[in-house]
């Protein structure tokens, strides 16, 4: 079985993390699978880049600037929005001509257009998508938040200014992609069972295949290693306590940083001996833009690609906190996890189906700074640290493993060769 991942980008966002270990996954387990991306960069023969040109610049431009032009514009919801309204034709490649399965994923930014997809669709060949966030169910936006649209039809878009209207952007993408989605089935894979349920709501989904399947992480670089030498090694203090936050853009409001800069706050209020004997490690771009909000002393490490240091940074912590606001299957607590790190996050998404609560970390309430406090404290001063560490372990080898995932991805790439000439 031949295999074409889809992906925008190689190596940057969380869907490229995925993509990559996905492929490694069913490269380990007898599938052969290759990874096309907008832009190689990398030397892995694994991965193909589409042909270097001005147009790939020009695409990514172009339907941003139409974003840019119905928002009146404003930019503060830019890249919160996608139409895909210009992208490339990938079904002239060899690599998609030689594939058995062409699987997309994140595919966004000027990657494939609609157009492109239904042309893909088209083509006969069976197609997987694995759903990152909902955009693939919704007309323009990857996170619904309140809004229930997308279980009728997109319309009066919520992202638009003035609630866009009966026949906004929201609209007319919604009617281009009732459109390509009818040429042919698709087997659409949610990372969570959160998104699964979401996603089977939406009516541009209807009648179509949906069933969650777990993003992959290896467990051979992705493990627990001794903590004093970690921290050495990264440069982190050997005598305090480490809290991590880990966030590809730190700024990004999604993930929650001024919640627990607040729950921090609060922790130190009540526990004033939490000021002397803890720390808190941010990685990520823009760290340094948040270390004077924190109440205990900072260490901003910045964006870091090497795996490695990543490892050793995870391994370094005592416990890691995401408290984002709307997220799917965060890579970045299975990471944690698999170093033998508990962790803290809200109640929201695909989060609480990889923090099993009181035991392998803690489930706050949503958006409830006095929980989220609570669960930090009790993490680092009142649990057992090392049957929390042993059972973040189990967690990702019984849910997580590349093998485990492969295989329910081999059961899927079955069905969609089986179901490709007619709607489930």
């Amino acid at each position: 079985m031949r295999v074409l991942i889809v992906n925008t980008n190689e190596l940057t966002g969380g869907a490229a993390v995925a993509a990559n270990r996905l492929m490694e996954a069913l490269n380990n387990n007898g599938v052969k699978a290759k990874m096309l991306v907008k832009e190689k960069a990398t030397e892995n023969l694994t991965v193909v880049g589409l042909p270097s040109s001005f147009r790939q610049k020009w695409n990514f431009l172009y339907e941003r600037w139409c974003i840019f032009w119905h928002l009146h514009l404003k930019r503060n919801r830019l890249f919160e929005i996608d139409i895909a309204n210009v992208g490339n034709d990938i079904t002239r490649l060899r690599e998609f001509k030689e594939a058995d399965i062409i699987h997309l994923h994140w595919i966004n930014q000027g990657m494939l257009s609609v157009e492109n997809i239904q042309k893909i669709l088209a083509s006969g060949k069976p197609v997987v998508w694995t759903m990152h966030d909902l955009w693939p169910a919704t007309a323009i936006c990857h996170y619904a938040n309140s809004c229930k649209k997308y279980q009728t039809s997109c319309a009066n878009c919520p992202l638009l200014p003035g609630g866009g209207g009966a026949n906004d952007l929201a609209a007319k993408v919604w009617r281009r992609k009732q459109k390509a989605y009818q040429k042919g089935n698709i087997l659409f894979v949610p990372c969570s069972k959160w998104l699964e349920r979401t996603a089977k709501e939406s009516a541009l989904l209807k009648g179509h295949f949906v069933k969650s399947v777990p993003n992959a992480i290896d467990q051979h670089s992705f493990c627990k290693k001794d903590k004093t030498e970690a921290r050495q090694k990264v440069g982190l203090p050997t005598d305090k306590r480490i809290i991590l936050f880990a966030s590809q853009r730190i700024t990004d409001q999604r993930k929650g940083i001024d919640y627990l800069v607040k729950a921090l706050e609060k922790m130190v209020k009540e526990h004033p001996e939490t000021r002397e004997n803890t720390v808190v490690a941010i990685l990520g771009g823009h760290a340094e833009d948040v270390v004077n909000q924190l109440p205990l002393t900072a260490f901003p490490l910045g964006f870091v690609s090497d795996e490695k240091t990543i490892v050793n940074i995870y391994n370094a912590a005592d416990v890691f906190v995401l408290p984002s606001l709307q997220d799917n299957l965060p890579n970045t607590i299975m990471e944690a996890l698999a170093c033998g790190v508990p962790c803290v996050g809200f109640r929201v998404g695909g989060i609480p189906e990889e923090i099993d609560h009181l035991k392998n970390g803690y489930v706050a309430e949503y958006k409830s700074i006095d929980d989220l406090s609570r669960g930090i404290f009790w993490v680092l001063s009142e649990a057992n640290a090392e049957e929390l560490s042993t059972n973040a372990i189990r967690k990702v080898a019984k849910s997580y493993s590349q093998q485990t995932v492969a295989l329910k991805y081999i059961e899927v790439y079955t069905q969609a060769a089986a179901t490709k000439h007619f709607r489930l």
